[in-house]
């Protein structure tokens, strides 16, 4: 008899909403996550202190752990300090370093774990990696997804609106690697989830075409669903893929190469995104990318965050370096820095014009 249907790795409960945060308590309670309110909370220093203040007096039985940066040592310190406590699941109150960390501490002690976002930067709030700054870098590792993923829209507007914008970037580049996905299929057969990449692609879609801008509630809502089924895609997959690709080796070039200056992660993205588009012949793609990251305050050119085109040139070329192994539309067309530069001045020109 074959097996007709899967199990989804999800959260148990999506909340997105205005005011989520202030009922946290009760849809613990009430999903049978923390009946006791016996919780280890992992905060920043900064707005985590403040954001305490208003959670401390609904969770009497909570315990809190002020989290310094987002590297593996301090998802270990993490973990060690909740390590024989009885808590019920272990709740990161904050952004994707925050959120990373208590992912990772989680699920080294075998407990739940339960996302509250206090911005949108990135689609990592809902996925099954942690990414956490080591020795030698920056690295993901693997963890359960969140058993609950609370979104709270007030929250949100209080964030930095950079924050928004970078999450705009992160999700609208799923289409991009959704691209070089099947590409990769076409070219190397490599096996597309296609689950993961409908998910991933109307998720990114969706954000694309959406007509509202950062100060809508609506918009806000489809920006949160869309960096949650984008983190829902990786689980179904098994790894980044539906989410990353040659947009995301760009970027995580220019964090190698460039590390005092790198821009913000849904920015270098978003622009990788566009240019992509490009380089696979997408030009109505790549305009229509380039049109809304503009209309969103994002970048389009290098130049706009600080990088000179021999510096993006650099930064393309050494792109395929950061992830060995996947195939992309880098991978593909295996550019010289002279056609990678080409490449770019007819981007530029088309997009200016």
């Amino acid at each position: 008899m074959p097996v007709l249907t899967r199990l989804i790795p999800s959260p148990v409960v999506v909340d997105i909403s205005r005011g989520a945060m202030e009922k946290l308590a009760g849809l613990l309670a009430d999903q049978r996550i923390s009946a006791s309110g016996r919780l280890a909370f992992a905060v920043s220093g900064g707005s985590g202190r403040k954001l305490r203040e208003r959670l401390a007096p609904a969770l009497p039985g909570a315990d809190w752990y002020e989290v310094c940066d987002g590297t593996i040592d301090s998802a270990v310190k993490l973990a060690d300090d909740i390590k024989g406590s009885r808590y019920d699941a272990v709740v990161g109150l904050g952004g994707g370093k925050i959120i990373d960390v208590a992912k990772y501490a989680a699920a080294r002690v075998g407990l739940p774990m339960v996302a509250v976002a206090t911005n949108l930067s990135h689609d990592g709030l809902c996925s099954p990696v942690s990414i956490l700054d080591n020795d030698n870098g920056r690295g993901s590792y693997g963890v359960p997804t969140p058993i609950a993923m609370v979104i709270d829209l007030d929250v949100i507007r209080d964030a930095p609106v950079r924050f928004i914008r970078s999450g705009i970037g992160d999700a609208i580049s799923n289409i991009s690697a959704i691209a070089d996905w099947e590409l990769s299929h076409e070219i190397t057969g490599e096996p597309v989830d296609g689950l993961a990449a409908a998910m991933a692609r109307t998720a990114g879609e969706a954000v694309l075409r959406h007509p509202g801008g950062v100060g809508d509630d609506e918009f806000l809502t489809v920006l949160s669903e869309g960096l949650v089924l984008s983190g829902i895609a990786m689980s179904i997959s098994g790894d980044s893929r539906p989410s990353s690709g040659a947009c995301h080796e760009i970027s995580h070039a220019f964090d190698l190469l460039y590390p005092e200056r790198c821009a913000a992660h849904g920015e270098q993205v978003g622009l990788g995104a566009a240019f992509a588009m490009h380089l696979r012949g997408a030009e109505e793609d790549s305009g229509l990318f380039a049109e809304v990251l503009r209309r969103h305050g994002l970048p389009v050119l290098p130049e706009e965050i600080g990088f000179s085109v021999d510096e993006f040139v650099a930064a393309v070329a050494y792109a395929p370096q950061t992830r060995p192994g996947r195939f992309t539309i880098l991978e593909h067309l295996d550019l010289t820095d002279d056609q990678i530069r080409d490449a770019y001045a007819d981007y530029a020109k088309t997009i200016r014009s």
